[in-house]
């Protein structure tokens, strides 16, 4: 059974050109997003203001601070420890504590796609297809020094001198197979912290170990740019896709090799798969797509479709999870928050203050929050350059919400959509 916020009666969307970053590759991103070549040592643009936003939730759902940035548009979000890092077309990473500018660092190449932290390290997925890897200082954390680059130049090197080692990628093209011939659209980290997974525009997703910073497998995963990629408990991989799939891949080990093995095709549909997301559990999978809807899966023994959530007009283009909670941002400009109650999901609050689409999440637990009322930290980052930090509660529910939904949504004219890479 599943709480709809409302049933849309219009035609499927197909994601649209407001969405820079979802042009093909052959586009030019600095004819897309021109870069500010800004020191990442200087004073960021950013600025810390007090709005009044249009917000239909409770007070105890509602927005703590806004960040309005003019270096772009912003495309991936990480925290861990009340750290935000956040990433976006600049060349420039930028930490955040306490909601203040605390350090950055600057990259080679901008549109920086992705970011995950773990441990002392930060991973960031770049439009060049390269991932970089940066080290905290154990002296000075908001120090943060590049220590390598995947592939690196080594391998590369090693792997060019045999002839096996090129695969023929599209327009006829060879590159190492160890190598994205496209941008980096997405990565995620097994809970062990064992395995780096990266999703790519050239259909690929590649499995990187960590300890020695090697590409150990390339798998040919879809007819389209993958554009999610979530690594779960028990060695089990999801990945979504701009033709329409969901698929279910299972890491086999035989020591030191590894090879993943499709096991499922959850969904085969002709809206672009944009984005996934698990439960911390494993037991939900969820995944956005463009035509607004979000559909989920759960897993006792196997995975079943357990329903659709309706809570968006336009492409879903985000999701995270958080306890019982499930966020959704979306080209319509808004966060949709649902609470998982047994085979129910039940319509918390809209978040409406971004002016453009809401473009990634991620979320973590608000360490003030006492009683059985549990809070969770939401931060948002839009392709109207800023990032918005909002207090979430599971607790929240207000059925005049319901009503509301439409008449936020019922100004919204937007062309349609061309393009379903992320």
């Amino acid at each position: 059974m599943v709480h709809n916020v409302f049933t849309t009666t219009d035609e499927d969307f197909a994601f649209s050109a407001y969405d820079l970053c979802s042009q093909s590759a052959d586009a030019s991103p600095t004819m897309m997003s021109p870069w500010n070549p800004t020191s990442p040592f200087m004073k960021s643009p950013w600025s810390n203001f007090n709005e009044t936003v249009l917000t239909t939730n409770l007070p105890q759902n509602g927005l703590i601070g806004s960040f309005v940035r003019k270096e772009g548009h912003i495309y991936s979000l990480s925290v861990k420890n009340g750290i935000l890092y956040t990433g976006s077309d600049s060349k420039n990473i930028r930490v955040w504590k306490n909601m203040k500018e605390f350090s950055a660092f600057k990259s080679n190449s901008g549109f920086v796609k992705a970011i995950i932290i773990s441990g002392d390290k930060i991973f960031t997925g770049h439009q060049d297809g390269k991932i970089r890897v940066w080290k905290i200082s154990s002296k000075n954390p908001s120090n943060h020094k590049r220590v390598g680059t995947l592939p690196m130049f080594f391998d590369i090197f090693k792997a060019s001198i045999r002839p096996k080692n090129y695969v023929e990628v599209k327009r006829k093209r060879t590159t190492l197979w160890i190598k994205h011939a496209d941008a980096i659209s997405c990565m995620s980290m097994n809970p062990e912290q064992e395995f780096l997974y990266s999703g790519s525009w050239d259909r690929t997703f590649k499995v990187w170990r960590v300890s020695s910073s090697k590409c150990v497998e390339s798998v040919k995963a879809h007819d389209d740019a993958v554009n999610s990629v979530v690594a779960t408990l028990d060695g089990v991989v999801y990945t979504g896709s701009a033709d329409g799939a969901v698929k279910v891949w299972k890491r086999e080990q035989n020591g030191r090799y590894i090879r993943h093995v499709l096991v499922q095709k959850l969904l085969s549909q002709e809206c672009a798969i944009t984005a996934l997301a698990v439960n911390k559990s494993g037991s939900v999978l969820y995944s956005g797509s463009s035509d607004g809807l979000v559909n989920f899966w759960e897993r006792e023994k196997q995975l079943s479709h357990g329903g659709i959530l309706r809570g968006h007009k336009l492409p879903v283009l985000c999701l995270a999870t958080a306890g019982n909670l499930v966020v959704s941002g979306s080209a319509d400009k808004t966060i949709c928050v649902w609470r998982k109650e047994a085979a129910v999901h039940t319509f918390l609050s809209v978040l409406s203050g971004h002016t453009g689409p809401v473009k990634c999440l991620t979320v973590e637990k608000d360490k003030e929050s006492s009683g059985g009322d549990q809070k969770w930290v939401v931060y948002s980052g839009s392709l109207d350059k800023s990032v918005k930090v909002w207090s979430v509660s599971e607790m929240v529910s207000d059925t005049q919400q319901m009503d509301m939904v439409q008449h936020v949504r019922g100004d919204i004219n937007w062309e349609s959509i061309l393009s379903a890479k992320y």
